[in-house]
């Protein structure tokens, strides 16, 4: 099935006010590349191309221009069962991922039977200049190496990430949160660590999150006003030195 035949699909499918809604949260892309197709329905269409075998054509017409196409493509490649074949995919559709929704629903079943085949790729992945690789490699981290496959190695490489990119942060803020939930005694030490901006947000994810005690929640607690104290104690002493150079 060519492109114009899945475009009336999705277009069958659209609400205007949802996709006034999801421009609004996915800001990286522009209001005009969204369909407003939500995403049971979505999902339910990739299943379809799947089952009846009108995918490849899709897949290999990259880019793709809306957003929803995107979700599609995401969705398409969660379905397949082979491990070489679902990553490949992922591989060659990465680059083209522009927002938080598509990276993060990218969540193919498949990875979570192979983490030692998957695990070569992340550490590629977390260093690419890509925005939306290096999250994807993050969230990979956090959703097949915490728990039982977890290893104090794995924490090393996401603090390792250096970016100034807000999803690349906020990826790492949530890695930390869902940590400090599973294995509190190893993750308090990293909040110590991390920088400010993404200790500050992995903070108020984990002092949100039930999964966290209430004893762990007033660790963090302190730790967030101990910062905040020491960063207004640098600013003061800063402040004086510049009032007696002046």
């Amino acid at each position: 099935m060519d492109k114009n035949k899945i475009r009336e699909l999705l277009y069958v499918a659209a609400d205007g006010a949802y996709k006034d809604f999801n421009s609004k949260i996915i800001n990286t892309v522009d209001k005009d590349r969204f369909i407003g197709v939500r995403t049971p329905e979505l999902r339910k269409i990739a299943r379809d191309m799947v089952a009846n075998d009108y995918w490849t054509e899709f897949i290999a017409d990259l880019p793709h221009h809306f957003f929803e196409e995107n979700q599609l493509h995401a969705f398409i490649i969660s379905e397949f069962n082979d491990f070489n074949f679902v990553v490949n995919l992922v591989e060659k559709f990465l680059s083209y991922v522009d927002n938080w929704a598509t990276c993060d629903q990218m969540s193919p079943k498949i990875f979570t039977k192979n983490p030692d085949k998957l695990l070569p790729y992340i550490k590629k992945w977390i260093k690419s200049k890509h925005v939306y690789t290096v999250r994807f490699g993050v969230l990979c981290l956090m959703r097949y190496f915490l728990d039982e496959n977890f290893d104090k190695k794995y924490a090393d490489m996401v603090l390792g990430i250096k970016s100034n990119d807000y999803y690349v942060n906020m990826a790492m803020a949530w890695y930390f949160a869902t940590g400090v939930a599973k294995h509190p005694e190893k993750f308090l030490p990293y909040f110590k660590r991390l920088d400010d901006w993404t200790r500050g947000c992995a903070i108020e994810k984990a002092i949100a999150s039930y999964r966290v005690s209430e004893t762990n929640k007033l660790k963090l607690k302190e730790l967030r006003k101990r910062k905040e104290d020491d960063i207004l104690d640098r600013f003061f002493k800063k402040s004086q030195v510049d009032l007696q150079v002046k």
